[in-house]
């Protein structure tokens, strides 16, 4: 394809700048976008894949039973010996409120909607929504005694920023790692964002955004439809290879030529880097999502052959296959793909959290196993999170529970860590952390820590960051 007079002017003015200042400035600018990409101390985990259930999964349906509230159903806390937790300072200290009237409180004690048993050898108690994830017991460690300060569904940034919205948008934890270690295949991003994501007005893309560290350092989203994983990378027109990689090279030149005028535009530098990725991954993303290429056993694992659990299978399944090719962060989004609600089941918390486990469980524990069977799970970090737990106490008539920020639940395996071990603790009734309690960033500062970063290293002149930011690692789920 030959280009037009004025493409080719452009061409010979780039030509006569040569190796000079152009090549110097493009160099230096992307020579600084990140650190080194070395660990600051030996790694434990090369990977993560990061499941978040979307709308608030019930930490007390889960993995953290509480008998108390079958014994004291239908009372009121204020009846129980648990009247306590609701003057514990936790209660109003560390919730700042989203809409302008206060979240009522529900004080009227709803009974466990499922029952518990102590599975694996380790006796770790999982409720009987989770029969796959149960098998896989000794592989996890829980951590239930997670907190935040948002009690209402912005919280999702909050997850996975640090910050409540009312702060602001700051980076990612999947941003934080392709900033700290970069990428370890230059055909692929380092940061992958699969599934339905957040809505725009509860955090949005800030949940994978890379903010003051560029977006470069952000996550990028894709399908696991085979037929169209990379939608917004595709030609707008058929073309040959040729002509492509023609067009490819013309709009690099422009973008060289913004670089060169405004050089210290990091957005122009991102837009470089991006269509030089782009261009790569339109041949090599495809690849990710071929699934028919995996055994039909392998595929009956993550649940392909059934209906319910085909779609977030599948994402579960790509997610294997981007750590398989040196992708660093798989950030996996499950909740808004049925229905607007997600697991938020503010009613009928049985009928809805025993369908949306019934859509996860089975690829959960699949993913888990497949890892363990590609000799994958020693470097793979694999985080199930959600934004709250949710109330001990119902909301309404139609057995609810309302939204919980004062103690819920994460669950993690591989990547160096204990299995079969649950770590802090809630109170009887489930209403706050108050053993070994662990702010979000607590989560964060372990996955780095697991990976070889040190989050203190890891700070951006001109950004000042609070020592909450920072988190610490917990130690005690390490192996």
């Amino acid at each position: 394809m030959t280009p037009p007079p004025r493409h080719r002017r452009r061409r010979a003015f780039l030509a006569d700048l040569g190796m000079g200042f152009t090549g110097l400035a493009l160099g230096n600018l992307l020579a600084q976008e990140k650190p080194t990409g070395q660990p600051h101390h030996a790694p434990r985990a090369k990977h993560v894949i990061w499941i978040f259930l979307e709308g608030g999964l019930s930490h007390l349906e889960s993995f953290d039973p509480k008998p108390e509230l079958n014994k004291y159903a239908g009372k009121t806390i204020a009846e129980t010996p648990h009247k306590g937790v609701l003057d514990a300072p936790f209660t109003k200290k560390n919730v700042v409120q989203f809409t302008a009237t206060e979240r009522k409180l529900m004080t009227t004690i709803l009974p466990l909607q499922v029952g518990f048993q102590k599975r694996g050898h380790s006796g770790l108690e999982i409720s009987d929504w989770w029969p796959h994830v149960s098998g896989i017991a000794d592989k996890l460690a829980v951590v239930r005694s997670v907190w935040t300060t948002d009690n209402d569904h912005a919280a999702q940034l909050q997850f996975h920023t640090g910050r409540h919205i009312f702060q602001g948008y700051f980076p990612s934890i999947g941003s934080w790692v392709h900033y700290g270690l970069g990428s370890l295949n230059e055909n692929l991003p380092s940061f992958i964002v699969l599934g339905p994501p957040v809505p725009p007005h509860l955090g949005g893309a800030g949940t994978w955004g890379g903010n003051y560290l560029g977006p470069q350092h952000g996550g990028v989203l894709l399908s696991s439809d085979p037929a169209n994983p990379l939608t917004y990378a595709l030609p707008e027109a058929p073309m040959t290879a040729d002509e492509q990689r023609e067009q490819f090279a013309f709009i690099d030149e422009l973008n060289q030529l913004d670089a060169v005028e405004y050089p210290q535009d990091e957005t122009i530098r991102a837009r470089i880097k991006s269509y030089e990725l782009a261009f790569r991954m339109q041949s090599t993303v495809p690849d990710l999502f071929r699934h028919q290429d995996e055994s039909a056993s392998v595929q009956k694992l993550y649940g392909l052959d059934q209906e319910n659990t085909q779609a977030f299978g599948r994402d579960l399944l790509s997610a294997r296959r981007c750590v398989e090719r040196g992708v660093r962060f798989v950030q996996v989004f499950h909740g808004y793909r049925v229905d607007g609600n997600g697991w938020d089941s503010h009613s009928e918390l049985k009928r809805n959290h025993k369908r949306l486990c019934g859509e996860v469980d089975l690829p959960i524990a699949g993913l888990i196993r497949d890892l363990d069977q590609h000799g994958l799970l020693k470097d793979t970090l694999v985080v199930i999170g959600t934004e709250f737990g949710r109330t001990p106490g119902v909301e309404g008539a139609r057995d609810g529970r309302d939204h919980h920020p004062f103690g819920f639940s994460v669950v993690m395996a591989g990547g160096g860590l204990k299995g079969g071990i649950a770590h802090g603790a809630t109170d009887e009734l489930g209403f706050h952390a108050v053993e070994n309690r662990h702010y979000v960033t607590d989560i964060h500062a372990t996955i780095l820590h697991q990976l070889g970063l040190n989050p203190h290293k890891l700070d951006v002149p001109g950004q000042k960051r609070l020592e909450i930011d920072y988190g610490e690692p917990i130690h005690e789920i390490i192996a």
